[in-house]
């Protein structure tokens, strides 16, 4: 389990120059501040190749309207940078969930091998078959 700051939305992530879009300075501070966090946890490594489920409770930090998939982009890019996994394209299963209002936000991350054997909702058993 990760627990990470609230990211910037995809409104906030990328800027364009001209006829170039670049991730905004916003979007590469919190890049690094997810693979400092990270870096801490000790060696890590990636699945290559392997497929996984990321499963995410978001905190909001206000109860402003948010679209929750608008944090996506940028916690997947930051989570990938920091070598969690090879490639975003290996999740085959992505569960994010609404939580409640904590001062500054945050989120709560959890990596699995897929296909996982408890549900990440209600924690139940799955039947492989």
């Amino acid at each position: 389990m990760l627990i990470l700051p609230w990211p910037p939305s995809l409104n906030h992530y990328y800027r364009r120059i001209g006829a170039r879009t670049l991730i905004s300075r916003e979007g590469r501070a919190y890049r690094e501040d997810v693979c400092a966090l990270l870096a801490g946890s000790g060696p890590r490594k990636p699945p290559v190749g392997g497929r996984i489920a990321l499963c995410m409770d978001a905190f909001p930090p206000d109860r402003r309207k948010r679209d929750l998939d608008n944090i996506l982009k940028s916690i997947l890019d930051a989570l990938e940078h920091a070598g969690l996994y090879e490639d975003d394209s290996q999740i085959d299963l992505l569960v994010i969930r609404r939580c409640e209002c904590i001062e500054g936000g945050r989120l709560v991350v959890r990596v699995d091998a897929f296909p996982v054997s408890v549900c990440p909702i209600c924690g139940a058993r799955v039947n492989p078959n």
